[in-house]
């Protein structure tokens, strides 16, 4: 499961960098899904350090 925040995560790196650099009109959805991919994250490791 943490592989899979990972990889969500930086998916959406991915797509805000690339809607940044191309001006989409989607740049505001991406960022959403950015910030829902950081706070996942943080929460898996703040959770992760607990649980251990």
């Amino acid at each position: 499961m943490p592989n899979l925040l990972w990889l969500i995560a930086a998916t959406c790196v991915i797509m805000w960098l690339f809607g940044f650099a191309l001006h989409f009109t989607l740049g505001g959805l991406i960022h959403v899904l950015l910030v829902v991919a950081v706070i996942s994250v943080l929460f898996r490791i703040i959770l992760g350090h607990r649980l251990a």
